[in-house]
Parts: C-alpha cells; sequence; structure tokens
C-alpha cells in the first residue's frame, strides 16, 4: 500500500504551509517540513503550534539558513528526509515539495500511480552529454570550489572563482560517481532514500565534494540515486509539472489555469502564485476527490509557448525597424493579403494572377518552400528573408520588373507589416476573414505541433478556446493598427459585395473584381 511522506521545503507564509499540511495529511499521507532559518522565529512557532498536534506531520531536527545555488539546499532537505524516515515507518514513498507546490491530481490517483510501479522519479541526465544546462558554468560547477552565494556576494563568488582559474586550482570529481543533473523535485522509494543517507554517512568525501559545488540541488541526488539504484528502476522525470520562460523564470500559474494543470502529465504544480486563492481552492478539492478520472493532454508547455509567443511578437524589443538598407521607393506599391487559412489566400491570388497579370507572390515570409526567383542567396532561408525584408521586396520588385507586387502574409506577422506600412511606399493590406470551424483549428494546432495527431476530446476542449482567442487576437492587432489602406474580404459576404473590396484593394475596374470574387471554392477547405 502506497503512503506518501512529503518533504516539504518552505520558507515564508506559514498559513498557507498549514493549509498544504493539512490538505496533504486529510488523505491520509505524511509530511515533513524544513522551515528556512532565514524566516522569522515566530512564522515558524506559529507553524508548530498549528500542526504540532498533527501526527503525521513532523519537522526537521535543525533549521538551516538556506540560499540558492547553495549546498544549504540539499543539507536541508536531507534535515527533513531523516525527520521523515523516522517519524513515518509506514511511508513508501517520498515526494520532494516546495511551499508553492499543489496537487493537480487526487491522493487516491497519485497513489494508484505510484503503486502501478516499483520505481523513483528523477530527472537524472548525464551532467556533460545531455545539454541540460543551457547557459552559464557546466563543468565549472564542478571543478571549482564555490565558497559564496552568488547572489548575495556575487564579487566574491566571481572573484573566488577566477583566482582558482588563473591558477589552476581544479579539483577532481569523484572517480566512481556519473554525474548526472535534473530538476531538484523528485518523488524517490523509502529504500531508495535509507540507501542515500547510508551512502553520505559512508562516504565523507563526496559530502565535501558536493559541499563545494555551484547549484548542487541539480546534481547531489541526481548522482547518487543513479549510482545506487539499477538503472531500470529509474524512470528520468520530474513528476512535478513546472515551465521557464524564455528568460530563464519559472512560470506562474493563476485561477484561469485549472483547467491546463489537471490535463498535465503530473501530480503537482509549481509555481502557484500566492494570490491564486481559487486555483488552490479548486486544487485542494481535488486532491481529496474519489472517483476522479483525468483526460491526460501533457499540452501545457506548447500551448504556453504559443499563447506568450503571440503576445511577444513585435513587442519584446518594441517595433524593430531594423532594415538599414533603405525604402522601396515613393513609386512602389505592396500589397499584402492576409490571411489564417493560407490555401484560401493562394487561391485568391492564383485568380489574381490570371486575371490582371499582376505579379505576385505566396507566403515567402513563412513557408521557406514558397516558389522564388533567384536573387544570389537572399531568399535562401526564412531567418534570412525576415532580416533583409527590404531588401528582398526591393529585388522582387527588380527582378519581375514591376512597381506593383503581391505578397501574402499570416496575420501574425503585424510587426512586418508594420515595417512596410513605415516605408515611402504604398503599402495596402486585405484581410480575407474565413470561418474558422472547430475542425480546422484542430487541424491548425497539429501542424504547428500544438498537439498531437488522436488528442482526446478533453484536451481538444481545453486548446481549442484558447487558439480561437489568439487567432482572433492577431485579428485585432492588425485592424487596430492603423494601416492607412486596410480592405477586408469575408467568407459571409456575397461575391458583389467582396468585389467591391477586391477592386479598392488592386485598383482594378468591378468588372475583374467580381470575376476574382466568384472563383470556384474560393473559401473551400
Amino acid at each position: 500500500m502506497v503512503q506518501i511522506g512529503y518533504i516539504l521545503l518552505c520558507h515564508r507564509d506559514p498559513a498557507a504551509i498549514v493549509a498544504q499540511a493539512r490538505r496533504l495529511t486529510a488523505a491520509g499521507d505524511c509530511v515533513a517540513i524544513h522551515f528556512d532559518a532565514r524566516a522569522p522565529r515566530a512564522d515558524y512557532d506559529a507553524l508548530r503550534k498549528e500542526l504540532g498536534d498533527n501526527p503525521n506531520v513532523a519537522f526537521a531536527a535543525r533549521r538551516l539558513r538556506c540560499g540558492w545555488g547553495e549546498w544549504s539546499l540539499v543539507a536541508a532537505t536531507l534535515e527533513a528526509v531523516r525527520a521523515a524516515l523516522s517519524a513515518f515507518p509506514e511511508a513508501s514513498h517520498f515526494y520532494m515539495l516546495s511551499g508553492d507546490c499543489m496537487p493537480v491530481k487526487s491522493a487516491e490517483y497519485a497513489h494508484e500511480f505510484l503503486a502501478a510501479e516499483d520505481a523513483d522519479y528523477i530527472e537524472s541526465e548525464d551532467f556533460f552529454e545531455s545539454g541540460w544546462i543551457k547557459t552559464g558554468f557546466c563543468e565549472e560547477r564542478l571543478i571549482y570550489r564555490h565558497y559564496f552565494n552568488e547572489r548575495e556576494r556575487k564579487r566574491l563568488f566571481y572573484a573566488s572563482y577566477e583566482v582558482q582559474k588563473r591558477l589552476g586550482l581544479t579539483r577532481r570529481i569523484p572517480e566512481d560517481l556519473q554525474m548526472m543533473i535534473g530538476s531538484q523535485w523528485w518523488c524517490l522509494r523509502r529504500a531508495t532514500l535509507e540507501a542515500v543517507l547510508d551512502f553520505c554517512a559512508q562516504r565523507p568525501d563526496v559530502m565535501r565534494f558536493f559541499s563545494t559545488t555551484w547549484i548542487p540541488d541539480e546534481s547531489f541526488f541526481q548522482t547518487l540515486v543513479r549510482h545506487l539504484v539499477p538503472r531500470d528502476q529509474i524512470r528520468s522525470r520530474t513528476l512535478t509539472f513546472l515551465m521557464f520562460t524564455d528568460y530563464g523564470m519559472p512560470v506562474t500559474f493563476y485561477n484561469d489555469h485549472y483547467e491546463l494543470l489537471v490535463g498535465q502529465d503530473a501530480l503537482f504544480a509549481r509555481k502557484i502564485s500566492r494570490e491564486a486563492d481559487a486555483l488552490k481552492r479548486h486544487l485542494g478539492r481535488l486532491y481529496a476527490a474519489t472517483g476522479e478520472r483525468f483526460e491526460i493532454s501533457g499540452e501545457g508547455r506548447s500551448l504556453y509557448s504559443f499563447l506568450a509567443g503571440r503576445g511577444r511578437e513585435g513587442r519584446r524589443f518594441a517595433p524593430r525597424f531594423w532594415e538599414s538598407e533603405g525604402s522601396l521607393g515613393r513609386d512602389k506599391e505592396l500589397l499584402l493579403v492576409v490571411c489564417k487559412k493560407w490555401h484560401v489566400a493562394k487561391r485568391l491570388v492564383e485568380a489574381v494572377r490570371q486575371n490582371t497579370g499582376l505579379s505576385a507572390l505566396d507566403y515567402v515570409f513563412n513557408e521557406e518552400d514558397t516558389p522564388m526567383p533567384d536573387l544570389g542567396g537572399i531568399e535562401r532561408g526564412l531567418e534570412k528573408r525576415m532580416r533583409h525584408r527590404r531588401v528582398l521586396a526591393n529585388m522582387l520588385f527588380g527582378v519581375m520588373e514591376t512597381d506593383r507586387l503581391l505578397l501574402c502574409l499570416d496575420p501574425s506577422m503585424l510587426d512586418l507589416m508594420q515595417d512596410f506600412e513605415a516605408d515611402p511606399s504604398i503599402t495596402r493590406v486585405l484581410e480575407i476573414d474565413c470561418t474558422l470551424d472547430d475542425d480546422w483549428l484542430l487541424g491548425h494546432a497539429q501542424r504547428v505541433g500544438l498537439i498531437g495527431p488522436a488528442p482526446s476530446d478533453q484536451a481538444q476542449a481545453q486548446l481549442l478556446p484558447a487558439i480561437r482567442n489568439g487567432v482572433a487576437h492577431e485579428i485585432e492587432r492588425m485592424r487596430d493598427a492603423g494601416f492607412s489602406h486596410l480592405h477586408r474580404i469575408r467568407q459571409s459576404a456575397a461575391a458583389e459585395e467582396n468585389a467591391v473590396s477586391l477592386s479598392a484593394f488592386l485598383s482594378i475596374p468591378m468588372e475583374t473584381a467580381r470575376e476574382i470574387a466568384a472563383t470556384e471554392h474560393l473559401f473551400a477547405d
């Protein structure tokens, strides 16, 4: 039978810790708490007073002053582990948590999940070969001794490092250990933690090594578990759902993230906002629930990237007019057909070519394989095209021997539209307003990699509104951008109405515009 002993590291908000401990123990599990010695003594006394009569709560024998990146975090964890192993002899698994974590599954589900497989869950990747460390120190974490806190005593931290580096004062990594790295949020079996503590007692050399390693909470347990436990009993993953922004900061979850969180392949999530009271209430009730069934989508990270990416475009460094190669010229006219359904835009552009002879290309800034003339290499690759957008457009005008050029764009590319709009040339924009049903949105999500080929009904229900809102946001941003010449045709409009817009956009007679607007199956999927 599974009983979970939670190893809870925390440093603030005693009221929230009390609520978390009561929630977890109410389901029959246990909690061992290490409360940072940096926190006020009064907060710790309040914790002891509120939880002292709960037999399923234990406190670490020693409170340590913890600092990010220091050995103190591992030492505090070991203190809490010793307290948990001693106080809870029936606990079969021990799950590392912080005060910012909340369950995203029921206790019933968590117990069944852990009982299904006799394994440890700890992200444990090769320190040097896995690429887990994206930037900053890698080998330097290990081969130099780090005595100072990098955040609190930055000058001393880097001065010590530079002195060791200049003098060649490197040290050897313990030869019998394969250094591993991974998330500090693990779930380990009792026998595994007992073996870790025995190893610590027998190997003071390893303890000394890690005590001056930088950020050892990402390598200590990860290395020792891999050393002590057979590989086939380790699942190299964390059961805690967490994400990081592209600035390296943890993503914080709020009240409107409930559906996203419970759909992840995880038992807990961090980091929950301190102000997300409604989310905490919902997740707290969920942990105590019985008979709950969960549809696992596991698409939180890709969905977050999708939504965050839409919000950043053109804003992260403010409007980015990095083209320094001059303007297209006042005598040029650039026509931009903007449509989320690329096949509809291509169908319209082909009709324009056939009826007007206008020089036109498809999604040159969105599709790398769009047929293009030879421009000496500048056309090779989307990144190069975007970086030299005005030069590219100028060369297309020249190669195609025209002063009027039509291109297709995805509505997400507002910064590019605004760049061309700011040019002295004339820029006209035609929005194609298409009906976006659920089937198309689902196919779009699969094409861009947001979901797999066979998502569950619940996953679809969670994802589709977000995608629909994202597309709508792109369109609204474009409409609000204040383009001088913005026209629109609509799938729901009559061909005659669309012909009026096409005539104005293309500067062509109404008769020709009617022929284009009446293109057979123009909006068909």
